[in-house]
């Protein structure tokens, strides 16, 4: 019987099956949960505040401007809207990144099996935060490219039908046919391209690379592993989601409660307003924090699992585990930051 690889921490330190990766991401996320959940809240809370401070700073300017004019005003609400919605983009993709950026850096303890702290967590982050958001949204412009041109089409189709019903013509089929193409030949590109360039955030936190850098890192790693990579990440995104429904489901069971809602005004008489307010009130909070670990778990599994694979990739083409395993058997620096795969 051969001799069992060394396990130190959360993998063994030999290739991995896809049991390993997806268990050594569960046990990364119960050994770090602190770290994991510390940073995940101080990243979607600062983007809630700064989200929510840009909304009241737009109602505020767009509610002084039709109360001067005393009119809709149509353009200014569009304005408004948009730059709402443009800085709510950018606060979840900044947010996003530290938590991309997060789940490697913890995982350079895990694999190890040392124990580390929010703030040397946070060290590892900051200065990768910018490389990690580059590589997201790199990923993002090209994936969005055949998307664009596949939404583009599906648009002109239903213009076209539009046109076809008030104009009795038949030549809306053309446009449908155009946007079904379109579908067919862009979609597969964009997941293409999403899978190759899925290692980047782990890349560019493990050996400190540029955005451009890890995508390049990433693209050699995934080469001949492209469908691992995309069934194992699939598999994980797929695990995230549906424990994340099922954690937001009681909530919304709760929320859809008779008294639970404005409209539940018994027809004997008013409601006690502080009763009212009360209920509304903790419905509303416990949803947003179901939503908020949900959303934390969602992001941060999977993230686990690829910074794994990426791990798993290093560990089969590199022979990179030998040399975590002499860094295991290391003591950590001063400030417990371990050693990088």
């Amino acid at each position: 019987m051969p001799p069992q690889p060394p396990k130190p921490g959360v993998i063994p330190l030999a290739p991995l099956a896809v049991s390993d990766l997806l268990s050594g991401a569960l046990a990364t996320m119960g050994r770090h949960w602190k770290q994991l959940l510390g940073l995940a809240l101080a990243a979607y809370g600062t983007a809630v505040v700064v989200f929510g401070g840009g909304l009241l700073v737009a109602f505020l300017t767009v509610g002084d401007r039709l109360k001067d004019t005393g009119q809709d005003d149509v353009p200014a609400l569009l304005t408004a809207f948009g730059a709402v919605y443009l800085l709510g983009v950018l606060v979840m993709l900044a947010a996003n990144a530290v938590v991309y950026a997060s789940c490697p850096a913890v995982l350079q303890d895990a694999v190890l099996g040392r124990p580390t702290t929010i703030g040397t967590v946070w060290r590892r982050v900051r200065p990768r935060v910018g490389a990690v958001l580059g590589t997201v949204l790199l990923t993002g412009l090209i994936a969005a490219v055949p998307l664009l041109l596949m939404a583009l089409t599906l648009v002109a189709a239903f213009v076209a039908l539009l046109a076809a019903a008030h104009y009795d013509t038949p030549e809306f089929g053309w446009w449908v046919l155009a946007g079904a193409l379109g579908m067919l030949l862009t979609g597969p590109v964009a997941i293409w391209l999403w899978v190759r360039f899925s290692l980047a955030p782990a890349a560019a936190v493990f050996e400190g690379h540029g955005a451009f850098a890890a995508l390049r890192r990433s693209a050699q790693l995934v080469r001949g592993a492209w469908w691992r990579t995309f069934g194992v990440t699939l598999l994980a995104t797929l695990m995230a989601a549906v424990t994340g429904y099922l954690i937001q489901m009681p909530f919304q069971f709760l929320a859809a409660l008779p008294g639970a809602g404005l409209s539940d005004t018994p027809t004997d008489g008013s409601p006690d307003a502080a009763v009212v307010v009360s209920l509304l009130v903790t419905v509303l909070a416990l949803t947003l924090v179901a939503q908020l670990v949900a959303q934390i778990l969602t992001a941060a599994f999977p993230q686990l699992v690829t910074a794994l694979l990426y791990v798993d990739q290093r560990i089969r083409r590199e022979n990179l585990a030998p040399a975590l395993a002499e860094a295991s058997a290391v003591p950590p620096p001063g400030d417990a930051s371990g050693v990088s795969p």
